[in-house]
């Protein structure tokens, strides 16, 4: 921005490109007065006529940012996750309604996806004539087949988007971290704190309300060192994990490097709590043998 005749300078009021990219990259010292500024430059007849077109300046300003943003490529991830989600949790309901109404026609009905992918394909129970059951199946198996194919789009994109993410905690966990936090610039932010309960926003709130004890993990659970360590010490484990994810966020978002050894570390780390628990199995066996 220029400090003698501001944003207004980039251009005229028919050049909206110039003036958009002015108010966002633009800055002042200190401020002036801009409308008496903009009057004399001939951009604006009067100070009204000023602030209309600030206004419009910095909406087509903010629809930018917001266009901007809507392309990155973590966010075109979080709105895969998201699908993908959307597309396993509707087709496993409808599975279920599909099994219940085949169950009225044949006993010897089954149940879930696959059974629908079945039904879909031809390849089971003949007996049920009801064209009605069979076009529902053909959904449920449309929409299992799209969970697939967004969640084969993921474990793709992730890598390329948060490859340090991706290596620590695999493709779809790190796209949904990404995607609960708001996108990657967003879960860099957060403290290791935060991430380790994200996906565990109503315990959490629970917890706050006195309703509840506090979460020790949310959607990290599925990490295989959370999940893998007994539950004793499972708290911990999801400490060093969300400390390490948070690590990896910062790198891909600010660098985008790989860094092998927080893979390395996080390993050497779960390795040790999870020790805790063979080391007190065997003493409690040494203990009976003594006794």
């Amino acid at each position: 921005m220029s400090e003698t005749n501001g944003w207004f300078a980039a251009g005229d009021r028919d050049d909206p490109d110039a003036t958009t990219t002015a108010i966002r990259e633009g800055s002042a010292d200190e401020p002036r007065d801009w409308p008496a500024l903009a009057v004399e430059a001939g951009f604006a007849s009067d100070t009204e006529d000023y602030y209309d077109a600030l206004r419009e300046a910095t909406t087509a300003a903010t629809r930018a940012a917001v266009t901007e943003r809507e392309r990155a490529d973590d966010r075109q991830l979080v709105h895969a996750i998201r699908a993908m989600d959307d597309c396993s949790r509707t087709a496993n309901e409808l599975a279920e309604r599909l099994a219940e109404w085949a169950g009225t026609v044949d006993p010897d009905s089954g149940t879930g996806v696959e059974y629908a992918r079945a039904l879909a394909r031809g390849e089971a129970d003949d007996d049920l004539a009801e064209p009605a059951i069979g076009s529902l199946a053909d959904r449920v198996a449309d929409l299992a087949d799209e969970a697939d194919e967004l969640r084969e789009f993921v474990e793709r994109q992730t890598p390329a988007v948060a490859p340090n993410l991706s290596a620590l905690a695999e493709p779809v966990l790190a796209a949904r971290l990404i995607a609960l936090a708001g996108g990657l610039e967003d879960l860099a932010k957060k403290p290791s704190g935060t991430v380790q309960v994200l996906g565990a926003e109503d315990a959490l709130f629970a917890h706050l309300r006195g309703h509840a004890p506090s979460p020790k993990h949310g959607i990290i659970y599925t990490h295989d060192a959370v999940r893998g360590t007994h539950p004793e010490n499972r708290g911990s484990a999801a400490r060093a994990v969300a400390g390490k994810l948070s690590i990896a966020a910062r790198v891909d978002h600010y660098s985008g490097e790989l860094k092998p050894e927080l893979e390395a570390e996080l390993a050497e780390r779960i390795e040790t709590i999870q020790a805790r628990t063979t080391d007190d199995d065997a003493g409690s066996d040494g203990g009976a043998a003594d006794e």
